[in-house]
């Protein structure tokens, strides 16, 4: 009997000179000891995302107790309006948390909080000139992309579907295309609501998921950051192995259909 050894490969990625296994990442909103904990041991994320506006609402002793010493803090600019506020509380951030990372938020629509591409692309070179590992939230748009890309960014950061709204791939056809033009990692952050759906994500060729409140408003915390990790890794092997070819008309048989009863 012919015995089959799995090989195990090591798949990880990049930000910056900095090396991650995980492909979930945790974000920032809806802090609780619960939700830190599930996302570091039941999903097993490696980055977790913080406010440092909400920090300082909250106390920012109180929200690092959450987050572990080995798990990497990236710091945001929630609250932003403009590339000149972005700046400003990445370099607040810089002195505070320590961590070179940043990511960019720029909003200065109030009812749904998408990203403001010009100005996130401004902010973006002027941080990177100044050594942070940048990564851009944006909207997913081809030429604003390759603008953050020429900008020094380090990963592109498209919405699946408006913060907090656990809608979905609303943007699928537009994170496909940044997916295939763009060379940095694709995270796919905001409106993530499913464990199905991280997983399609990740079938499509991105790099990780970003989400938060689909973890935080579910009924059980711990089950569902598990269920998100079990759903990132299927998506992930899935891309790796090669999807399927899709027939778009009539069916094809698994098996054939000829060379038997007399044929």
């Amino acid at each position: 009997m012919r015995i089959y050894k799995m090989e195990t490969r090591k798949d990880t990625w990049k930000l910056g000179n900095h090396e991650f296994q995980s492909r979930f990442i945790l974000g920032s909103g809806k802090y609780s000891l619960e939700l830190i904990q599930a996302a570091v041991e039941q999903a097993k994320a490696e980055i977790v995302t913080m406010a440092l506006r909400r920090a300082n609402e909250g106390g920012l002793a109180n929200i690092l107790d959450y987050i572990p010493k080995n798990v990497t803090l990236l710091p945001n600019t929630s609250g932003a309006r403009n590339a000149e506020e972005a700046v400003r509380i990445a370099r607040l951030s810089r002195e505070i948390c320590q961590s070179e990372f940043v990511k960019i938020e720029i909003m200065r629509d109030s009812k749904y909080l998408l990203p403001d591409n010009y100005e996130t692309a401004k902010a973006t070179e002027i941080l990177a000139k100044e050594g942070f590992i940048v990564m851009p939230y944006m909207y997913p748009d081809l030429n604003a992309a390759r603008d953050m890309v020429s900008a020094g960014a380090a990963c592109i950061m498209p919405l699946g579907a408006p913060i907090g709204s656990n809608k979905g791939l609303c943007t699928k056809e537009f994170i496909q295309i940044l997916i295939d033009e763009i060379e940095l990692p694709i995270i796919v952050d905001a409106g993530i609501g499913r464990p199905s759906q991280a997983c399609e994500a990740m079938e499509m060729g991105a790099t990780a998921i970003m989400a938060n409140t689909a973890i935080a408003t579910a009924g059980d915390v711990p089950l569902m950051a598990e269920a998100f990790k079990n759903a990132v890794e299927a998506g992930r092997s899935a891309y790796l192995s090669g999807l399927g070819r899709v027939k778009e008309k009539g069916g094809s048989a698994s098996s054939p259909l000829t060379g038997y009863l007399e044929d």
